[in-house]
This record gives C-alpha cells, sequence and structure tokens, in this order.
C-alpha cells in the first residue's frame, strides 16, 4: 500500500521558449515528460511497443486523467515523439543535443527542466514507470498541494535488504544478523513520482527540495525500466493488469 512519510533535511532554434507558454499557465502544475530519442540499453525505448501501446502514449493517456494540471509538456529531441505528443494534446518542448545527450549530468538536466518549466510546480513525468497508477499519481499530487510545509514529493521504494560497502555490512551487525523485516527503515529514490517547487528544483539542481515529503511506492507501481529484461517484465505485467488498472 503506498503511503507518504514526511521527512526532514537540514540552445539552440529549436529550444523552447518561455515567452511562447505566457501567463494562463503561470503558477499552476506543469507535468514534464522528459523523452529523449537515444537510449543505449532499450532502443527506442520510449515509442516502441509496449502491449497495445508506447511507454510515451501510455504516459500521456494517464496524466490526461489527472486533475489539477495546468499542462501537459513533453520535452524531446525526437520526431516520432513529438508526433506523439501533437497526438494527444501535449506541448512539444525541442531539446538541443547537449540537452539530450547521454553524457549530461542529472543535475545539469534538472536545473535545464526546471529553467524551462513556465509555471511554478513541476510535475516530473517518467514514462519509463508505467506501471503507476492514475488513482496514486492524483492522491500524490493532493497531498503536496495541500502541504505547507514542504517544497517536493518523491516517492521511494523501502530496502530491506543486507547491504553492504567496501568488505562491511552498512545496516545490520552481522554478529545478530535479524530478519529481514527487522532491518533498519531505509528507502530509495526511484523517481516514479515527482513533484517539486519550480524555484526549488533551480536553486538546488536537484529533484528532491529541501524539504520534502517522501511518497512509497509498492513493487508494481515502483516499477523502473532501466534495462531490456526491466522493459519485458514491466510489459508482461502491463499485459496482465490491463490499461483499465492503471486508470483507477
Amino acid at each position: 500500500m503506498n503511503k507518504i512519510t514526511p521527512i526532514s533535511e537540514r540552445k539552440n532554434s529549436k529550444c523552447f521558449q518561455k515567452k511562447s507558454y505566457n501567463s494562463i499557465v503561470e503558477n499552476k502544475v506543469i507535468a514534464m515528460v522528459p523523452v529523449r530519442a537515444g537510449s543505449n540499453r532499450v532502443p527506442n525505448k520510449n515509442t516502441r511497443s509496449f502491449g497495445d501501446t508506447s511507454l510515451l502514449e501510455l504516459k500521456l493517456i494517464l496524466l490526461e486523467r489527472i486533475k489539477g494540471l495546468a499542462q501537459i509538456i513533453v520535452s524531446t529531441d525526437c520526431e516520432k515523439s513529438a508526433i506523439i505528443a501533437s497526438k494527444f494534446g501535449a506541448k512539444v518542448q525541442w531539446r538541443n543535443k547537449y540537452y539530450a545527450g547521454s553524457n549530461i549530468t542529472n543535475d545539469q538536466h534538472w536545473y535545464h527542466i526546471a529553467d524551462t518549466t513556465p509555471g511554478n510546480i513541476v510535475f516530473l513525468a517518467q514514462v519509463t514507470s508505467p506501471l503507476l497508477r492514475v488513482s496514486t499519481m492524483q492522491k500524490a499530487l493532493n497531498a503536496f498541494l495541500k502541504s505547507k510545509s514542504h517544497d517536493s514529493i518523491n516517492s521511494v521504494s523501502p530496502e530491506k535488504k543486507f547491504l553492504w560497502q567496501n568488505g562491511k555490512p552498512i545496516n545490520y551487525n552481522i554478529n545478530l544478523t535479524p530478519k529481514s523485516q527487522d532491518l533498519p527503515d531505509i528507502v530509495s529514490l526511484n523517481f516514479a513520482i515527482t513533484i517539486t517547487q519550480r524555484q526549488s528544483m533551480m536553486n538546488r539542481k536537484n529533484v528532491v527540495g529541501y524539504k520534502p515529503t517522501f511518497f512509497e511506492l509498492d513493487k508494481v507501481e515502483a516499477m523502473d525500466i532501466d534495462d531490456l529484461i526491466d522493459f519485458k517484465v514491466a510489459e508482461l505485467m502491463y499485459n496482465e493488469l490491463g490499461r483499465k488498472w492503471l486508470m483507477k
């Protein structure tokens, strides 16, 4: 079951022009869908066949059902992705080769996304989390908008594993090995859900704000496509669960 856990923590000619999106979307929640043409481990990952659809198409279909989004924008350097975005009524933000390249660091990528988002709140929607349900995304967005003390909400996965680093266990005493369920409550970011204040994202060059809230996902919804095996497993689960399940 998904739950929210608060934590404490102390361009070229095709490039998107912010002026093209006027004050209609200012101070609103903007869903940004980043999809680049290149993919080293899964060729054409974002647009290739995924069950009866594609990862990009599926994400746009699900985002359309979320209440509170002022605009859906696809940030891409891929012509095919741009065509799909237009088909589903999303705006297209053209990225130049530098920001669409595989050598760009995450902090540069996140700063660029924030810098080119016209609203004040960024809803970063990764297509590589295809089993994330509409109801879960809506719950996270509602929680973020109601919160007055957090500047980001980030989805996480519990890590009940015996972790080692440099030849030593880091989350348990090897002389008193506990059961896995009794291991410390450690979570990892899965990036399925990222909703953040645009200014915090720019200042920090990160999707985790200065005062974040963590939103825990179950294994199914947290599934992330990183390689071809992930893609095939996610596709099998999508075919079994069905699109209607995702729309609930």
